[in-house]
């Protein structure tokens, strides 16, 4: 049950993030087209990175999110 939870408690977190992946994707390709597939994975990769610090300082992160 508490393997449940944790899950729970994430999901919420994760389609957040992925939703903000595809609409900074869309963003980029609208304003300066085909970066490449390179390009576009770093920008994933740099918000998929600075997402839990920053839910952190909002204080709004998942208790197993919690730094150690």
């Amino acid at each position: 049950m508490e393997n449940t939870e944790r899950v729970l408690d994430v999901l919420p977190h994760y389609l957040v993030l992925l939703i903000l992946v595809f609409v900074l994707l869309a963003a980029v390709r609208e304003l300066l087209g085909d970066l490449g597939f390179t390009v576009e994975l770093l920008l994933v990769l740099a918000v998929t990175i600075a997402y839990p610090p920053v839910v952190r300082r909002l204080g709004v992160a998942p208790e197993s999110w919690a730094k150690p």
